[in-house]
């Protein structure tokens, strides 16, 4: 027996030194023919990865960072494709929760009232995918992006089934906050410094497959001589909207709540650095999303938000660096703007797109018609061409239902709890927030915007697990 034991040791022993031999020279390799950067960025991955593996949580913290502040970041590794490290993330999460139910770690598969509708709604995305290529060839690129937006929308089961304490809950919040906080850092510093330096250090990105060079930097209609607008490490500063709209209006609740998830004072440095960042996203949807969401938070309970969005608001209206931002929005209420008249051309397009073909859309990968398109900057507008009314009267119901749910928790006694109420009340804000703002974009349903889709289903399901979280 001994004898077994000490040769069980041996082997084990060897096989650990012959895979660190293979990784080294393999590291060597890389550096030798690729770069220093890239070796360095797989040994990170390496170690990243086997930390997420080692725990299911550890994964959803992994996966909320990366769609925050690395949402486009790929793997400089092509494979007839660059995985990206979202990718990597949601498979290491679904991977891990996949063996816990093998292993029988979980308990009973927790469904919730949106089950249904969910399920629903992803097999009315495949029916529409597999009919649309009858008149679209498919590409391994629509394919894979296709596949990773159903895992995004997946992710919701995840979260309700792993994310089952008040711990657990408190500390996934916590982390989308302090993600959501420093990418509006980021976004305001790179604002502000010299343009060629910001230019300099987004484009170190490019080992991630991140844009270099002049193109980095984004202005409104486009145009270098209009104000800069601040994209963080998001590219595009609507996306980088969209994504504050979320982060900061699950934030602006805990500046009032009795006991905040994190001290007063950096709740209250984190929400302000959030705003500024939104404002400077000159994302005029993205703003009237939030605002319109802190006011139904404030008639929610905590009534002192109006008045700051009130003062705000003035602040806002007189400031002289302010000024161009609301000639911004003079433009769009009179439809005078570029940007403005180029929504509304698409809104017409897409109506005569979902006229032709109402019911299950003409799919993701294009149009049959030759004179019109799949595109527009409308969430809604853009399921009801890619799936037809039946898709979006769908996901319409899924997400009245969980205004429903949300609500009739919040009546039968969630408004007394002093530690869900807060949480509750700013997962549905930023809800309602990104449905007002999905209006005029199309970023939380879209194939190219993965993390988009992922952190709308993770607010969805923050949102179940609040209403029915265990002590």
């Amino acid at each position: 027996m001994e004898f077994h034991l000490t040769e069980n040791r041996t082997v084990t022993w060897l096989a650990v030194l012959a895979f660190g031999v293979l990784l080294a020279l393999a590291g060597g390799a890389v550096i030798a023919f690729c770069s220093p950067a890239i070796a360095f960025a797989i040994a990170l991955g390496i170690v990243a990865g086997a930390v997420v593996l080692s725990s299911i949580e550890f994964g959803l913290y992994a996966m909320i960072a990366i769609a925050v502040l690395l949402p486009f970041g790929a793997l400089p590794l092509n494979i007839g494709f660059n995985p990206t490290f979202l990718d990597l993330a949601l498979l290491a999460v679904f991977g891990v929760w996949l063996v816990r139910i093998a292993t029988r770690q979980d308990g009973e598969f927790v469904a919730t009232p949106l089950a249904l509708p969910m399920v629903a709604f992803m097999v009315l995305a495949v029916f529409s995918f597999i009919a649309g290529l009858g008149h679209a060839p498919l590409t391994s690129q629509v394919l894979r992006q296709f596949a990773e937006v159903l895992i995004a929308i997946a992710l919701f089961f995840v979260v309700v089934n792993v994310v089952q304490t008040r711990d657990a809950l408190k500390r996934i919040v916590i982390a989308l906050i302090v993600a959501g906080f420093v990418s509006a850092a980021i976004g305001i510093v790179l604002y502000f410094l010299p343009r060629n330096t910001t230019i300099y250090l987004l484009s170190i990105l490019r080992v991630f497959k991140y844009p270099t060079g002049d193109n980095v930097l984004r202005f409104i209609e486009d145009d270098p001589s209009n104000p800069m607008r601040a994209i963080s490490t998001s590219i595009d500063p609507n996306v980088l909207g969209g994504l504050l709209i979320l982060v900061t209006a699950l934030t602006v609740p805990q500046l009032f709540a009795k006991k905040p998830l994190l001290p007063r004072q950096l709740i209250a440095a984190m929400s302000a650095t959030m705003f500024v960042c939104l404002i400077l996203t000159f994302s005029r949807g993205a703003l009237l999303g939030l605002v319109l969401a802190l006011v139904v938070v404030a008639t929610g309970r905590y009534r002192p938000i109006i008045a700051l969005v009130i003062l705000g608001g003035v602040v806002f209206l007189f400031l002289p660096f302010t000024q161009d931002y609301v000639g911004h929005f003079i433009d769009m209420i009179q439809l005078s703007d570029r940007a403005t008249q180029m929504r509304l051309g698409e809104y017409k397009d897409a109506f005569t797109l979902i006229s032709r073909y109402p019911l299950f859309g003409v799919g993701f990968g294009g149009s049959p018609d030759i004179d019109t398109y799949i595109g527009v900057s409308s969430v809604y507008l853009l399921i009801a061409e890619e799936m037809g009314l039946l898709g979006l009267g769908t996901f319409l119901i899924t997400m009245g239902l969980f205004f429903y749910r949300i609500l009739a928790a919040w009546f039968a006694g969630l408004a007394r709890d002093e530690f869900i109420a807060p949480i509750l009340l700013g997962v549905a804000g930023a809800l309602l927030g990104a449905m007002i703002g999905g209006l005029a974009d199309h970023y939380f349903f879209n194939l190219k915007f993965v993390h988009a889709v992922a952190l709308f289903w993770l607010f969805v399901a923050l949102g179940m697990v609040a209403v029915e979280v265990r002590d």
